[in-house]
């Protein structure tokens, strides 16, 4: 009978590329000339899954294989050895035992001097045991390969295949990412839009409209890896609101690196499960950010209070999700009146009398629009008016005075604390000697140890103070650069309103209790500079 052979050739990404014996070029090689030994066996085709892990059966080659298998084009398979079929023993054994035996196919090993054909080479149970064996090995592989991947998360170093939107790998190292500015000024464009006020929704028209590429067929054009379908969630991979949201939720953009949120069962499955945040790996600083951490931090307040777009989707109501009546506590709601043809606009508390809020407040959208233009105007004037009185105050050298304190206190309270350490030191000398006894020995050890852990708690909450009186001025004009860059406002947008204002209470349709952002700061602030008023 004449044989019309498969040669089937594997090679995994965790094999040994450096081992010419694992080569695809080597398992062709010694395939041929074990036909070439044997006239019965005519080699027809060739079969290579390069990549592949033997664990699973779905590689694309040796599917088409089978489907050569089943057509009767061949009828016999040749490999190097067992390992090459597969390592999963169960699957492994049922090929072996089952599916190959019922198509009439003759299946030969190599190395492993297995052939179907001759029943006394290769039996059961030595099949069995290779198989258990490669089995093993493909396990232990898993553990190493997992441990390691985990080791180089830890340090902070990238190990996906395929980078978000907006970076790349860097060519001089792969476990580092770097911005790819094409992609960059779009996924900068997409949070100033969103921090304008515009809807997901818009965004995504707007990108398409201008024909910019969405990220899969982006990454496509430029020959980039990606992950099959990409960002992409709509016919035609094109923009859509689901991906716009995805680019304006990820934290990969500040120059935070979160991996390991995915695992698999174990290396026999395919399925992934998400892991829970909390065991996630952070590095901050990983890579060069494209998104200022303010600009991101204002873009999740904003979504979180993006609770209901315009009837058209393309933006965000200018209150949305700020308004709260102060009388019940509840979100106030938008209203649209029109009489005698004239569009008159309210928000109004939902809630009402008749369910239990005690002073329901109805206000005209224009008269809340300028009372809060008004109030953010003069609470910016009293942002740089206080920023200016610091200044001229030079708090630079009150820094530096309360700095000195701090570190004089150390120091006195660091000689306190060598004291007792001699002190805890001689005690046992003393106890040995006969000088105490061990009643009081155990008491006065116990009581320099309690001195001494309040003396070093002290220390540390002194050397805080002085870290953060060495920040105070930097984290003061983040703060209040975030308000002087609205100091030239005339006109009330979804931007300004969002980034400064935290929430608007409304007791009443001239009485509003506006929260500012960075009030806490503000606060402090304004009390050091009366402190030092009180000082001079």
């Amino acid at each position: 009978m004449r044989f019309l052979a498969t040669a089937y050739l594997r090679l995994s990404y965790t094999d040994d590329h450096s081992a010419e014996s694992d080569s695809i070029t080597n398992q062709k090689k010694l395939v041929e000339d074990f036909v070439s030994a044997h006239p019965d066996i005519k080699l027809v085709a060739e079969k290579v899954d390069d990549g592949y892990s033997g664990i699973l059966f779905d590689r694309p080659a040796f599917q088409e294989m089978m489907e050569d298998i089943k057509a009767g084009t061949t009828n016999c398979v040749i490999v190097k050895d067992l390992s090459r079929l597969g390592r999963e023993y169960i699957e492994t054994g049922r090929y072996l035992r089952q599916i190959f035996p019922a198509y009439g196919v003759r299946f030969i090993s190599i190395n492993d001097n297995i052939d179907t054909a001759n029943e006394q080479v290769g039996d059961d149970l030595t099949i069995g045991l290779k198989n258990m064996i490669n089995d093993a090995y493909c396990h232990d592989i898993s553990v190493k390969t997992r441990s390691a991947l985990q080791s180089k998360r830890e340090k902070g170093d990238y190990v996906g295949a395929c980078p978000i939107y907006g970076y790349r790998k860097d060519p001089e190292n792969h476990n580092r990412l770097i911005i790819d500015e094409d992609a960059a000024r779009t996924v900068r464009d997409i949070y100033r839009r969103k921090i304008d006020g515009a809807s997901a929704k818009q965004i995504a028209r707007e990108l398409n409209w201008l024909g910019v590429l969405s990220p899969s067929q982006y990454k496509i054009t430029r020959g980039l890896p990606h992950p099959t379908g990409g960002f992409a969630d709509v016919p035609g991979a094109k923009w859509s609101a689901h991906t716009v949201l995805r680019i304006l939720q990820d934290e990969t953009y500040t120059g935070v690196l979160l991996q390991g949120k995915q695992e698999t069962y174990n290396h026999k499955l395919k399925n992934l499960i998400n892991k829970p945040a909390e065991e996630w790996v952070r590095t901050e600083n990983a890579h060069e950010p494209i998104i200022l951490r303010r600009d991101f931090e204002l873009v999740q307040k904003i979504l979180s209070l993006d609770t209901r777009t315009a009837p058209d989707g393309k933006e965000v109501y200018l209150f949305s999700g700020l308004l709260i009546c102060g009388s019940c506590g509840g979100p106030m709601t938008r209203k649209t009146n029109t009489v005698n043809g004239k569009k008159y606009i309210y928000y109004y508390c939902p809630t009402g009398k008749k369910h239990g809020c005690p002073r329901p407040v109805m206000l005209r959208e224009d008269v809340l629009t300028a009372c809060v233009l008004s109030s953010l105007q003069a609470h910016i004037q009293n942002v740089i008016e206080l920023d200016s009185l610091l200044d001229s105050m030079g708090e630079e050298q009150i820094n530096r005075e309360l700095v000195d304190g701090y570190r004089a206190q150390i120091h006195e309270n660091e000689m306190q604390l060598d004291r007792l350490r001699h002190f805890k030191t001689a005690l046992y000398e003393s106890f040995i000697s006969g000088l105490l006894t061990k009643r009081d020995y155990r008491d006065m050890k116990v009581d320099y140890s309690q001195q001494m852990e309040q003396l070093q708690s002290t220390i540390d909450n002194l050397r805080e103070n002085i870290e953060k009186a060495q920040h105070n001025a930097d984290a003061r004009q983040r703060w209040m650069q975030h308000f002087k860059r609205f100091s030239t406002m005339t006109q009330l947008d979804r931007r300004a309103t969002v980034a400064l204002i935290q929430s608007i209470r409304v007791r009443g349709k001239k009485d509003l209790d506006i929260t500012f952002r960075y009030q806490a700061e503000y606060d402090e602030q304004a009390q050091r500079l009366t402190l030092r008023r009180e000082a001079v």
